[in-house]
């Protein structure tokens, strides 16, 4: 994925984790500091359904950009899912866990990137 192309992709996660009621959305260029992606999402769930149901609806959404994810992790549990895209990896949490790992500690030196989410589009929906 060329850069502008991973930022459009992040973008649509991010929109379909915040369509889903998800919470706490970063994304980070970590392409200085790791050797395993270039670009982590991490974000909350309310409860271990509801990060499941996230999951599945970012798989949809990168599914109908031609997308599929290398592997996937926690589907099961749903306490802790992991979406592997290899330039992107999305970590979806459900709070307590999130708070426990920290992986935002470990990736501190990783670059913020402005995510642009249309926050009227869900709004728009319930009318």
């Amino acid at each position: 994925m060329v850069e502008e192309n991973s930022i459009f992709v992040l973008n649509a996660i991010a929109q379909t984790i915040y369509d889903k009621k998800g919470m706490n959305i970063l994304a980070l260029d970590v392409k200085s500091i790791s050797t395993v992606t270039d670009y982590v999402v991490i974000a909350e769930g309310n409860v271990d359904k509801h990060v499941v149901a996230i999951a599945h609806a970012v798989q949809g959404a990168l599914r109908t950009l031609g997308l599929q994810p290398l592997r996937t992790e926690g589907m099961q549990s749903g306490d802790w899912v992991v979406l592997d895209y290899f330039t992107i990896m999305v970590h979806l949490f459900m709070p307590g866990l999130r708070d426990k790992y920290q992986l935002e500690e470990l990736w501190r030196e990783g670059k913020i990137i402005d995510l642009q989410i249309n926050v009227s589009s869900s709004a728009a929906r319930k009318l």
